[in-house]
């Protein structure tokens, strides 16, 4: 248990550190991004350096303080929501946004953790070269969070999770030593690997302050295309026929239910939408090559191939880069059309690929028999993430069904482990979802999470009651 963080310890905290660094809370801060939980704070601390980092959590430490690191504030697991127990200190990285170095003939980028996604995507297109990490909050999320909760995003498929982009950490530990493990090397075989310990452990076993993080060439020539499939079935099978044709120049592939073009028709009437009779599946593929390849021959070739075999039975290829964008947009808005429409409960899930097409309607009849609801499933189907959120009935208001929140959840949930899946695909644990690693997680894993929370934390400091409940 932590303990509260006296006027005598913020005092002493506020002397140790350079002016101005102790900041008061500002409104709407702490807040989750749905608006059901507020978070508290006995401090928010922005130190501008590693080593004014050490300080904070040293000070905590001695203390027994807890301490909730505070990156973009975009999570929805409430990783950064501290809503009970003693009131913490809010250790944010908005000052820390620095791009250290950019290696270009290595691709690689060192940014410090407070760096917004979008300045780092823009520092490596600016040495010419592509960082292909990429989520709808990428204009605020910040580095330090996508790697503390092992963001996927949009081009998994190609390029992997955060974890795949990263390969050097610096990090402050629980007791206020600093790790300096910023090594830029594809190499190191020295031991246990501390790096990938922290990332995805959602600051529960240190801060983590830079990252060198690998980058790509940028592809020569870009296409896409929104294709209509009568099934999810079908279009796990598109994606092996595209697979077939443009192997590794696929950088996305995501499935888009007619549920979720009715939502953004609904709420969002300015986003074009490609087809005038609304479908109940399609995919948005996007491609990037290099060399000979033609990628919109690729994307021709794929629909001629895809209808003939009766996998698709409409589509757009995108004539222009600006179309192409429009499709990342339309895609990208569609989590902004749920939030408008108020989902009773989502999830974030992955499931093994040859079982989506079963999951998605097996889900839906489960859920029909608690009430009411609509579901919108769609994601990125090329790794088995897939956004499975439940909505109220046309007409009605999810205040109305407050009373089977949980058991939506569960039901959901429950589904998910019978399909040898994950309830959390890319959004981590945080607290929203800590008592769910308890029901679903593997008892070997656990003991071992827990042994190594004891070993690193003993006094628990580090953003105490995520992941992990005390």
């Amino acid at each position: 248990m932590t303990q509260p963080a006296t006027p005598e310890f913020l005092d002493r905290l506020d002397a140790a550190l350079p002016p101005g660094t102790l900041r008061d809370r500002r409104p709407g801060e702490l807040e989750d991004p749905r608006g059901r939980y507020h978070g508290q704070a006995a401090a928010i601390a922005c130190p501008k350096t590693v080593e004014e980092v050490a300080t904070v959590v040293r000070l905590c430490h001695e203390a027994g303080v807890g301490i909730v690191p505070l990156g973009g504030g975009t999570g929805l697991v409430l990783g950064q929501i501290a809503y009970e127990g003693p009131a913490p200190v809010v250790l944010s990285l908005e000052r820390m946004t620095h791009i250290r170095a950019v290696y270009p003939q290595e691709n690689m980028i060192v940014a410090e953790a407070g760096a917004i996604l979008a300045d780092v995507q823009n520092a490596a297109e600016e040495a010419g070269r592509l960082f292909p990490l990429s989520l709808g909050a990428e204009g605020t999320c910040r580095i330090g969070g996508n790697l503390s909760t092992n963001a996927g995003g949009l081009n998994v498929l190609r390029y992997g999770n955060a974890r795949e982009l990263c390969l050097g950490i610096e990090a402050v530990l629980p007791d206020g030593q600093i790790f300096h493990g910023l090594k830029r090397l594809r190499k190191d075989n020295t031991g246990y690997d501390i790096r990938n310990l922290l990332i995805g452990a959602e600051g529960t076993l240190g801060v983590i302050t830079a990252a060198a993080l690998r980058l790509f060439p940028r592809p020569e020539r870009t296409a896409a295309a929104i294709l209509v499939v009568p099934s999810p079935a079908a279009a796990l099978e598109l994606l092996n026929m595209a697979q077939g044709i443009a192997g590794e120049g696929i950088s996305a592939f995501e499935l888009i239910s007619g549920m979720g073009l009715e939502f953004l028709a609904e709420t969002v009437p300015d986003i074009r939408q490609p087809f005038e009779t609304r479908p109940e599946w399609c995919v948005f593929m996007d491609l990037g090559v290099s060399g000979a390849s033609d990628p919109d021959e690729m994307l021709a070739t794929l629909f001629e191939r895809a209808f003939e075999a009766g996998l698709v039975s409409d589509g757009v290829i995108a004539q222009s880069e600006a179309q192409r964008q429009e499709f990342w947009t339309l895609r990208e808005t569609i989590p902004e059309g749920n939030k408008r429409i108020g989902s009773i409960s989502s999830h974030d899930i992955s499931i093994p690929l040859s079982r989506i097409a079963a999951f998605i309607p097996e889900g839906i009849e489960r859920l029909s028999e608690l009430g009411d609801v609509r579901v919108n499933a769609f994601g990125h189907l090329g790794d088995g993430n897939l956004h499975y959120n439940v909505f109220p009935a046309k007409g009605r208001d999810r205040s109305e069904y407050e009373n089977i929140r949980a058991e939506v959840k569960r039901v959901v949930h429950d589904l998910v482990a019978e399909y040898d899946g994950s309830f959390s695909a890319e959004h981590g644990v945080g607290r929203l979802k800590a008592e769910d690693l308890e029901r679903y997680g593997d008892p070997a894993k656990l003991f071992a999470m827990r042994a190594i929370k004891a070993a690193l934390d003993p006094k628990g400091i580090m953003n105490p009651g995520a992941v992990l409940r005390g």
